[in-house]
């Protein structure tokens, strides 16, 4: 096992066997807003903070220094790793902007300005209404060029030339987009988890629908499809941002969809779900019916895609926190 999870109030690295894990912690003293990593480069990951720009690590999470300082802006709050060649990494910042490396983090250039579309002039944040950021950043596994950018809030945006142009966002297409998932067995598909609902798409983003039958909370956040089988999807989602994110008022689920029916909701499963937990970041993991999940109780694994969970044996702080980010990379 190797994962990065942006929790407990610094980023984990979490490497060995289920029964003997190891976890470093480190970069404790900032606002972490997301991490990434990839399978084909396991040691190397990717911080990005509110308050200190992008951090990189090279030895599997042991150092983490600055990354593109000189380029990148202060707050990194989305990041994406290319799935066709791992050396091409995107970084999303408040304000909206993106970012791209090409040889692993070790210098950025700044892509064509997202301002530029007709939409720009509606979004904003609604803590920091006079500001925005991209929150997630999704590269299509088939086609690498397309590239979904979520601006929260007030669009989801799509490029089909790896970020040289921009497309505005398309009716029917979600406004408060938070987390997106693709597969390389349905090229096309995008799910899509977002504050004013859930959609997909079969069309790679020109097209969207709402299969919300058996859905019982609106404000969705994370959503992860099954590695080995793309009909397979959970999702997890509250009935509003304070439900979803604040630890004393915390009320969340996780729900899952298979061939597309209905959505069911998954309880006492081993996955603090309900009334005292905050909604979960999922993570895919590398076999089929595997799946990770941290939130402020902890870091779980599923081997059976949601059935049932295990809480890892990892060393936990007392504080309760909302986790940022979760990757796995082995």
């Amino acid at each position: 096992m190797h994962l990065y999870a942006a929790a407990d109030g610094a980023v984990l690295a979490v490497t060995g066997p289920p029964d003997d894990l190891r976890t470093r912690r480190r970069l404790g003293d900032h606002r972490i807003e997301c991490v990434a990593g990839d399978p084909r480069v396991p040691a190397r990951a990717f911080c990005g903070t509110f308050d200190a720009g992008l951090f990189r690590t090279t030895d599997g999470g042991e150092t983490w220094h600055e990354s593109g300082a000189e380029t990148v802006i202060d707050s990194v709050t989305s990041l994406a790793i290319s799935p066709a060649d791992p050396d091409v990494v995107y970084a999303g910042t408040e304000p909206s902007t993106v970012f791209r490396s090409t040889d692993g983090g070790e210098t950025w250039a700044e892509l064509p300005s997202l301002t530029d579309l007709p939409s720009a002039s509606s979004w904003a944040f609604p803590p920091r209404p006079h500001t925005h950021h991209v929150r997630w950043i999704e590269v299509d596994p088939v086609d690498p060029d397309r590239l979904f950018v979520a601006i929260e809030a007030g669009a989801l945006v799509r490029s089909l030339d790896g970020g040289g142009t921009w497309q505005d966002r398309v009716p029917r297409s979600k406004r408060d987009t938070h987390s997106m998932a693709t597969h390389p067995d349905r090229p096309g598909h995008v799910w899509d988890a977002a504050g004013d609902g859930y959609a997909e798409s079969d069309d790679g983003g020109t097209s969207w629908t709402t299969p919300t039958e058996g859905l019982g909370h609106g404000y969705c956040w994370s959503v992860v499809v099954d590695p080995a089988d793309p009909g397979s999807v959970l999702l997890t989602s509250a009935r509003s941002p304070m439900r979803a994110h604040n630890v004393g008022a915390a009320e969340s689920y996780l729900y899952r969809s298979r061939d597309g029916d209905p959505w069911e909701r998954l309880d006492d499963i081993g996955l603090p779900t309900g009334a005292g937990a905050t909604r979960a970041v999922l993570a895919s993991g590398l076999v089929g019916g595997e799946c990770y999940a941290v939130n402020d109780h902890g870091l779980f694994r599923t081997a059976d895609f949601g059935d049932s969970w295990t809480k890892l044996d990892i060393p936990w702080g007392e504080a309760r926190r909302t986790a940022a980010g979760l990757a796995v990379v082995g």
